[in-house]
């Protein structure tokens, strides 16, 4: 009874080491049978070849390795890369699960850099492995400490030395499941890093690599060694779907990639920040690299770039871009630029609708200064409000993770509904259906009447709205500052936007000698606001036309019907200001049926993708990108939206147009279309590559490789014919 017992403790020690190791519970009864951990896994090392030590294990008849559970912890003076071991055969795991393992033998090669002055390769391997037959046991993990002698290349640190040790250890690869082929780039020339501070708490990593080379988005790890209480948070760009014979299905990229990373924690006190990246990468159709590893110094006070250096961006394609790119603007400049491109929003053709109802309300107000003053003061409040709102949510909403910028809320169908809606009830307003606030009566007296602060304000707020489908110039290298720039600098940009916005309302207002050159109020003062109507009108229907887009033709059904429910809600209204409760009750029931097809409308799916179906353009996606890249084709990238009207202007002068078609034959270019009209992830995505606060965006790639060149937001003739002709050499 004793030793029967003394046996059962001995196996129920045996069943905890394994559970408590989360290998498989199934166990002998007896141990007796089993073998010793290193008999039935005979491991043996090899060091002779510079740069690399291969491992193999024998391993018995009726056992298994795991393939997860080996890991590899180097000696002093030693750095390991990435271990290159083959894929296993799959395997279920009632505690670990999916697993794969390993039968009769596994090799496995680990590529290494030394220090100077290092003689000895010291290495701890640890590994587990299982008794798959009767009596069923599975080994704790088990450690060997290996301790070889480094080759006489091992211990050269000096750079020629350096790259005789990264050769040795590409062609040691070529025993791994990667094929090497005849020659292959050192990797500081295949894989060039560099890092800089945007802001204190926001950095940009950027990898440069040849035609041909590719980097792995998954076996990049990010580091701060020497501060503990800070975290990396990297915003990694949509990527090429890639199938590795090594790794399964993985993310790739090719050429360049530009990484955001936010830097959480406290760094009051620090100048500086030492960052380590650890990537792997390979050469198409041919060698991949070992683990490299990389250590950079970045200076969190001037946004320099780092000490691995960066490449140099691509040049402006125009004047009024140069010199503004979104690491090197700094806030006065961007504040100039702002106010120039509100200043020049006010002549483009989303806003001028909205602008000819304070044009109104001005030239109503007459020779008055009080007046004026009152209403472009109202006026300004209600655009900053709008503008400082709008920016806040933006930031705020892109610091968590959303792909979104400037006009993205017209992505959103129940946003367009509203505002088709909306300017249709200022249009019915302007044509004498229904009136709000004070009266404008037909002459004299009347006509001087002012709508109020509400008006005044309401019409700053709906001028800002209608504002974002547009991009001035000026306007793009501002706003891409602003969503890099810590908060308080974003909020000046969007602020002095909106004083520019609101600039010739300010100037009338308070300049006597502006205010003289305004006509006299009259009787035509009436007729104008009726002509100002049909713009409203229009306006409604290009939104309509936005929503058919999105959401197809039952979309479109719901918000006509919401619009004449809305024109009925107003021209009772109107009737009932002289009656009694039960057409006031009237007018609310009708307003109520007008929200119905509303929320109705935010059921409506989406019909498909948006797909690009004209003649000669390809439907923008991340891999046909990369597959046109890789042939050397050039390629002219167009992102645009139907809500963009920067966008449609610039396809009506430029990109519609015979020239354009003949422009892109005679250079061989692709022209590649991304429609942002919808949300699209790999959309959003290419435009946080390029820092564009949305669209238009414009980027041409060289038919050699090499970074894009990304376009003025405002386009002509010369600009796109220089660079299709530059990009096809």
């Amino acid at each position: 009874m004793r030793s029967l017992s003394i046996g059962r403790m001995a196996t129920c020690l045996l069943l905890y080491l394994g559970l408590l190791c989360a290998a498989s519970p199934a166990f002998a009864r007896a141990t007796g049978e089993l073998l010793p951990v290193t008999e039935a896994y005979q491991l043996s090392a090899d060091a002779s070849t510079p740069g690399v030590v291969k491992l193999h294990w024998k391993i018995a008849p009726d056992y298994y390795l795991y393939r997860g559970r080996m890991k590899f912890k180097s000696g002093d003076g030693v750095t390991l890369g990435e271990a290159q071991l083959p894929d296993g055969k799959k395997h279920h795991d009632e505690y670990l699960g999916d697993v794969e393992i390993y039968h009769h033998g596994v090799d496995a090669s680990i590529p290494y850099r030394v220090a100077a002055g290092t003689t000895r390769l010291r290495l701890a391997v640890q590994y587990q492995g299982c008794h798959e037959v009767d009596p069923k046991i599975c080994y704790p993990p088990h450690t060997e400490q290996l301790d070889l002698p480094l080759p006489a290349q091992g211990s050269a640190t000096t750079p020629a030395a350096a790259a005789g040790s990264w050769g040795a250890a590409l062609r040691a690869i070529d025993n791994s499941p990667f094929s090497t082929p005849a020659s292959a780039l050192l990797p500081e020339q295949a894989f060039h890093f560099a890092a800089l501070a945007q802001a204190p708490h926001r950095l940009l990593l950027r990898w440069t690599m040849p035609k041909g080379y590719y980097l792995y988005r998954d076996q990049t790890t990010l580091r701060l060694p020497d501060a503990p209480g800070l975290a990396l948070k990297p915003a990694w760009p949509a990527g090429v779907a890639h199938h590795d014979e090594h790794y399964g299905d993985v993310t790739v990229y090719f050429d360049e990639v530009e990484v955001p990373v936010t830097v959480e924690g406290d760094l009051a006190g620090r100048p500086q920040l030492k960052l380590e990246a650890s990537f792997q990468g390979c050469q198409e159709g041919g060698l991949c690299y070992p683990l490299m590893s990389r250590s950079v110094t970045i200076d969190l006070g001037s946004s320099s770039a780092a000490l691995a250096g960066a490449s140099a961006p691509a040049a402006p394609a125009s004047a009024a871009d140069a010199g503004t790119g979104p690491l090197q603007l700094g806030l006065f400049a961007a504040l100039l630029l702002a106010l120039a491109g509100g200043l020049v929003l006010n002549l483009m053709p989303c806003v001028l609708p909205v602008l000819s109802i304070k044009a109104v309300s001005v030239l109503e107000s007459g020779h008055n200064p009080t007046t004026r003053r009152n209403h472009a003061l109202f006026y300004t409040a209600g655009v900053l409000c709008s503008f400082a709102a709008l920016g806040l949510g933006i930031l705020a909403l892109r610091s968590a993770g959303h792909a979104l910028g400037w006009g993205t809320q017209l992505q959103q169908p129940l946003v367009v509904g509203i505002l088709a809606c909306v300017m249709l009830a200022v249009g019915l307003s302007m044509s004498g259906v229904v009136q709000f606030g004070a009266s404008l009566g037909n002459t004299g007296a009347g006509l001087a009447r002012r709508a109020g602060p509400a008006g005044d304000f309401f019409t700053g707020v709906l001028a800002v709205v209608v504002a974002t489908p547009c991009t001035a110039p000026f306007m793009g290298s501002a706003l891409v500052y602003a969503f890099t720039a810590p908060m308080l600098s974003a909020f000046l940009v969007f602020l002095a936007l909106g004083i520019g916005l609101a600039m010739p309302f300010l100037a009338i207002g308070f300049v006597p000698a502006l205010a003289r050159l305004l006509p006299k109020p009259g009787r035509w003062m009436e007729t104008l606001k009726q002509v100002l109507a049909f713009p409203m009108y229009l306006t409604a229907a290009w939104l309509v036309w936005v929503l058919a887009n999105q959401r197809g033709a039952d979309a479109v059904g719901l918000v006509l019907v919401a619009m004449v429910l809305l024109a009925m809600t107003l021209w009772w209204f109107e009737r009932s200001r002289s009656r009694g409760a039960i057409s006031k009750l009237a007018v609310a029931v009708l307003a109520v049926a007008t929200l119905v097809p509303m929320l109705l409308l935010t059921h409506v799916p989406a019909p498909g993708s948006n797909a690009v179906a004209a003649t000669g353009v390809v439907a923008y996606s991340p891999q046909k990108l990369a597959e046109l890249r890789a042939a050397g084709t050039p390629v002219f990238v167009d992102m645009t939206a139907d809500w963009c009207v920067t966008c449609k202007a610039n396809e009506h002068t430029v990109l519609d147009t015979p020239r354009f078609r003949d422009l892109l034959q005679s250079t061989g270019t692709v022209y590649m279309k991304g429609d942002w009209t919808d949300v699209n992830p790999s959309i959003g995505a290419f435009l946080e590559q390029y820092h564009s606060p949305g669209v238009p965006l414009y980027v041409v790639f060289p038919r050699h490789g090499g970074p894009g060149r990304q376009l003025s937001t405002v386009l002509t003739s010369s600009i796109v014919e220089r660079a299709l002709r530059d990009a096809a050499r």
